[in-house]
């Protein structure tokens, strides 16, 4: 399958992970295999019973050497000091074709020492819908750790019923997150912390070590993955329901796609996930969660900043104050991106936010609202899109929209070049994911999970505008709530 798999984590000290090889399963097949992913990671074999056994780790890749990893968290803000990969081995690392470093991780493989009592496994339903989900952000342009394969197992797992179980392959930059160095630093184990970063450095931005100070450079990385992504959710209407510490990633990757969604119609305060009974993590909220984390890596590493307490907080403090700069204004500008505008103009941010206020009391689908806006400009709206452009409110702010856009300089089709790349015309909405579980899970059929995920990969093509994909749902079809896969 792959002559160049290595594990840079098993050079650490021990304390970072626990040798764990994968549970072997009864009946493993193919359901769901990305050759794309597979071609540029240098995975070479095609039969689908020979990828079956290795990505359900019944046989080990050549010089593997299975760990699951330990990391602390803070989870809904409660501290808990060891979780570790409860259900998932990290089977190494590959370097693909254009010489980047990548872990190729089974989720769902069985019990490890971090399990604390689970089963180690993983329903279909959780992981299809991760391999959907990941794929998804990956071509709408939103950092993203990557599905490779989707192996059912043969074998039931129990959680409120019996489900069919099945083992995800998930490819990220790497497996480091918020939690990792917690885990360290609620030890005072300040050696493997100085190890840890030295390694989060040469694996993700070796040119920190050409600074002055290293972890400060480190962190303003850090800062600056992570605030791209933040920003890039909250121009796609995405929430991810659980932005714990062990669920944010060094790399900026978004990681763990558990109770996570995509709005439909726009509201601020709009939590889909079934544990959040306070909207800690709701869509408004995902900025000041995003800060959150970031400040407890801060807080980890306070030490190697500058032994002086006070002057390491002070550092965390200004850390902290361009971390909120630096996601406002990546998100402004994602938003004004969207409508065509300028988010260096005050006006045009004015525009911006003054739609989203209609947005929000009209209850407006977020995806096609800005997609019909696009087709309103290019003279193509449909009966459909009309009726949307007649809300009386609306009217009144598309003709200041239009005066703007006039006012800029730019052409019509300089603009809807900027708006086309960044409005979708299809997400993956929460009713179509539950329709391909459901059809998954309780019929084995994985049509609708196909012909789903084939046009998710493809969210930018205009021809879309007609795909049933694109349609919200109807009110007996909404999804309320979304479920963590454990």
């Amino acid at each position: 399958m792959h002559n160049q798999i290595q594990n840079t984590y098993t050079q650490l000290p021990k304390d970072f992970f626990s040798l764990c090889a994968p549970k072997p399963v009864t009946d493993p097949k193919t359901l769901f295999f990305n050759d794309n992913l597979a071609k540029d990671l240098g995975f070479s074999d095609s039969n689908p019973e020979t990828r079956a056994e290795f990505f359900s780790g019944n046989r080990l890749l050549p010089q593997s050497e299975p760990v699951a990893l330990a990391y602390a968290g803070h989870q809904f803000g409660h501290f808990v000091p060891s979780l570790g990969d409860g259900r998932a081995v990290l089977l190494g690392n590959v370097v693909d074709k254009a010489g980047k470093r990548f872990d190729i991780q089974l989720k769902g493989s069985g019990q490890t020492p971090f399990s604390r009592g689970g089963d180690g496994r993983a329903a279909l339903g959780p992981m299809l819908r991760e391999y959907i989900v990941s794929e998804a952000m990956h071509a709408l342009g939103v950092s993203s750790t990557r599905a490779l394969a989707l192996i059912s197992t043969g074998e039931p797992v129990v959680r409120e019923t019996f489900l069919p179980g099945a083992i995800l392959t998930r490819v990220a930059s790497s497996h480091l997150r918020v939690g990792t160095f917690e885990y360290f630093a609620c030890r005072d184990d300040f050696k493997n912390l100085k190890i840890l970063a030295e390694y989060a450095i040469e694996r993700h931005f070796p040119d920190s070590f050409e600074q002055k100070s290293p972890y400060l450079a480190f962190l303003r990385n850090v800062m600056d993955r992570q605030t791209t992504t933040i920003s890039h959710w909250m121009s796609k209407g995405f929430i991810h329901g659980v932005m714990n510490t062990d669920n944010s990633s060094i790399s900026g990757e978004t990681i763990d796609y558990g109770p996570c969604a995509f709005m439909d119609e726009y509201r601020t305060a709009k939590v889909f996930s079934s544990i959040d009974r306070n909207g800690r993590y709701a869509f408004s909220q995902q900025p000041a969660m995003g800060l959150w984390n970031f400040l407890m890596l801060c807080q980890s590493i306070a030490f190697l900043l500058n032994r002086d307490f006070a002057k390491s907080q002070n550092e965390i403090l200004h850390l902290g104050s361009e971390f909120s700069e630096m996601l406002g204004k990546k998100q402004k500008e994602r938003m004004c991106l969207k409508l065509g505008l300028d988010a260096k103009n005050s006006q045009d941010i004015a525009i911006m936010e003054s739609l989203f206020q209609i947005m929000e009391e009209k209850s407006l689908d977020f995806t096609l609202t800005f997609s019909y806006l696009e087709s309103y400009l290019a003279s193509e709206s449909s009966k459909l899109e009309k009726e949307f452009l007649n809300i009386e409110s609306l009217k009144e702010w598309i003709e200041t929209w239009k005066t703007r856009l006039d006012e800029s300089g730019k052409t019509i089709e300089e603009t809807l070049k900027t708006m086309a790349a960044e409005n979708p015309k299809v997400i993956p909405r929460n009713h179509r994911i539950a329709e391909a579980i459901e059809s998954a899970t309780n019929r084995n059929d994985l049509t609708k999970a196909q012909s789903l995920l084939e046009t998710l990969l493809n969210p930018y093509d205009p021809k879309l505008k007609d795909s049933e994909f694109r349609i919200p749902p109807k009110h007996e079809e909404r999804v309320l709530k979304t479920f963590c896969g454990t």
